[in-house]
């Protein structure tokens, strides 16, 4: 049975990030070279706000959901280990270390990437759930990270670094809940989902949650200290790129963000006081310095 106290923020997503860590690397006990190495290092460091998605959410429904949560950091990992390599946005730094491509070497980083993709959905497939909800998620979570979710935002956001006319808001609000938005809600969906309960409420919350996420990267590429935020800061505008901040002005931006985040809670009243963590991920997406 899956523990169902509810934990302050600060432990829910510590919590998620170690048990994620230790499901990835049990599927991946016993690999050594350079490509197993490299996925393991990609997945330390981060938040794991999509793993604690999955597990609260989850959580909210009684419900286990350990190999969902790890299996949606492999691919958050697996997109930002592709996202920073030369022929994408060029970083060096990722979570305040050197990028995989840095660590080890571009066809590393490629196939490390790849393969963190794939052990996905090896993870789904082990799920404890009535099969019709197991292949929901992996269905889901194709779409949500495929040329319909975050592969057709990342290409759009690219054609439009080259486009002759900038992006209009409601542009970068589509390009955006594909970019990043689509695994964040696939994330909250985690838990009704496997429990084949209503998903209207946290499809709500996690949309809306997504797209606060992104504005508040917006915001921390005009504000933030690279120091701090871990990657390269300023990019975007240096690029010239229409962005929340460009198109709403800097406390404009903030002030959307902190709508959606208002938004996302009130999506959560029918679950009372269960879901205040959750409601304290919302608070948090937008206070955060990194």
């Amino acid at each position: 049975m899956p523990d169902l106290a509810r934990l302050p923020l600060s432990d829910a997503l510590a919590q998620a990030a170690r048990t994620t860590e230790q499901q990835i690397g049990l599927a991946l006990a016993g690999l050594t070279g350079p490509v197993p190495d490299a996925m393991r290092y990609a997945v330390v460091g981060g938040k794991a706000l999509r793993a604690f998605l999955a597990l609260e959410t989850a959580r909210l429904h009684g419900v286990a959901a350990v190999q969902a949560a790890a299996a949606i950091e492999c691919i958050h990992a697996y997109s930002l280990v592709h996202d920073d390599l030369p022929c994408m946005d060029d970083d060096d730094l990722r979570r305040g270390q050197p990028t995989v491509h840095k660590r080890w070497d571009e066809a590393t980083a490629v196939l490390a990437g790849d393969a963190l993709q794939a052990l996905a959905f090896e993870l789904l497939g082990g799920l404890d759930c009535p099969d019709t909800a197991k292949v929901d998620l992996i269905v889901t979570l194709a779409q949500a990270a495929g040329v319909r979710g975050m592969v057709g935002g990342q290409a759009a956001d690219i054609a439009a670094e080259t486009a002759s006319v900038p992006l209009t808001l409601d542009q970068i609000m589509a390009l955006q809940a594909g970019k990043t938005g689509a695994l964040i809600s696939w994330a909250a969906l985690v838990g009704p989902r496997i429990a084949g309960a209503n998903t209207a409420a946290l499809q709500t919350y996690g949309d809306c949650l997504g797209l606060a996420f992104q504005i508040a990267d917006d915001v921390l590429d005009v504000t933030g200290d690279a120091s701090v935020v871990g990657k390269a800061v300023g990019k975007d505008g240096a690029a010239g790129k229409a962005t929340f901040v460009s198109l709403l002005g800097l406390d404009g931006a903030k002030r959307r963000a902190d709508d959606l985040v208002m938004q996302a809670c009130d999506a959560l009243s029918g679950y009372g006081k269960d879901a205040e963590t959750l409601k304290d991920a919302a608070r948090f997406v937008t206070a955060r310095r990194h």
